[in-house]
C-alpha cells in the first residue's frame, strides 16, 4: 500500500474521532434568551469541576485515589471487578505461548502497521483533546474545553501508574523473540526504563481508553460517539499486538486501567 495512502487512512481516523468528539454545535451565543437544547448537545451535569488552575490538585487527588485503592479491597469493597480484570489478564499472560506466535509469524498486519505504528497512534491520541480544547476556547465552548481537560487528567493519571508498574516488570516486548518464542520469561527481563517500549502494561491501550472513555461520556447523547470513540481506542490497542510491541495481557490490562481511571477516578458515577 503507498505510504500516501497509509498518512490518508490515519488522517482520515483522526477525522473521525474528532468529529464524534466535538461534533456538537458551538455553545450558543451569550443573549438574554437561554439557550435551546440542540440534538447533539452532550449532557456531562454532575462532572467535576476542572480548569488549567484546578487540574494539578485534581491530579494529586486522583493519584491518591488511586494509591490507595488497596484499602478498599480490604475493607470488601470492588472485589468482583478487580477479580474479574485480574483473572482475564493473568488467563491471557498464560496464553502468551500460544497468542504470540499468530502475531510474530505472520505479515499480513504490515500495512495495518504502518497506518497504526507506535508514533502515528500516539499523535493521534493527543491530538485529539488537544484539538478539542483548541476548536471550544475558539468557540467559546466550555464543554468542549472541559471535555479535552478531563481527558488530559485521565491520561495523566494513567502515565503516573504506568511509571512504577513498568519500570517494575520490566517486561520484554514480543518482537525480541523469534518464531514460537518460548515467551515465558518475558517479565523482569526486559527494560526497567519506564520510558523503554515494552513492559507491564500498554501505556498506548491505556490512553487510547482514557480519552475514548471520557468523550463517550461527555457526549453520550449521541448514540454514534461512543462506537466511533472505543471502536478507535480498540484499533489503537490491537495494533500493539500486531507491532510485536505487546502481549495480550499487557494490552488487555491497560485498556482496563485507561476505561476504570476515567470512569470512576476523573469521572463521576451516575
Amino acid at each position: 500500500m503507498p505510504s500516501s495512502l497509509h498518512l490518508r487512512s490515519l488522517r482520515l481516523a483522526l477525522a473521525f474521532w474528532f468529529c464524534a468528539s466535538v461534533g456538537v454545535p458551538p455553545a450558543a451565543a451569550q443573549s438574554g434568551t437561554s439557550a435551546v437544547p440542540l440534538p447533539y448537545a452532550p449532557s456531562p451535569s454532575g462532572d467535576r469541576s476542572v480548569s488549567l488552575k484546578q487540574l494539578p490538585g485534581n491530579i494529586l487527588d486522583d493519584q491518591k485515589d488511586i494509591w490507595l485503592f488497596p484499602t478498599k479491597l480490604i475493607h470488601g469493597e470492588h472485589w468482583w471487578p478487580t477479580i474479574g480484570i485480574a483473572g482475564v489478564t493473568a488467563g491471557l499472560v498464560a496464553s502468551d505461548p500460544h497468542t504470540a506466535p499468530a502475531f510474530r509469524t505472520t505479515d499480513d498486519f504490515s500495512g495495518y502497521n504502518r497506518v497504526f505504528s507506535g508514533t502515528n497512534t500516539a499523535a493521534l491520541i493527543a491530538a485529539v483533546p488537544a484539538t478539542i480544547y483548541a476548536v471550544g476556547w475558539l468557540r467559546n465552548d466550555s464543554v468542549a474545553q472541559d471535555t479535552a481537560l478531563l481527558a488530559g487528567e485521565a491520561l495523566a493519571d494513567g502515565f503516573l501508574l504506568a511509571i512504577p508498574l513498568k519500570s517494575i516488570t520490566a517486561r520484554r516486548q514480543p518482537l525480541t523473540y523469534t518464531g514460537n518464542g518460548p515467551y515465558t520469561d518475558s517479565f523482569f527481563n526486559g527494560s526497567h526504563n519506564p520510558f523503554h517500549s515494552g513492559g507491564f502494561f500498554s501505556v498506548h491501550s491505556l490512553a487510547a481508553f482514557s480519552v475514548a472513555t471520557v468523550i463517550a461520556h461527555r457526549y453520550r447523547q449521541h448514540r454514534w460517539v461512543p462506537i466511533v470513540a472505543y471502536g478507535l481506542a480498540g484499533a489503537i490497542g490491537f495494533s500493539r499486538l500486531t507491532t510485536g510491541n505487546h502481549f495480550p495481557g499487557d494490552v488487555f490490562f491497560g485498556g482496563a486501567m485507561g476505561f476504570v481511571i476515567a470512569r470512576y477516578v476523573v469521572l463521576p458515577v451516575q
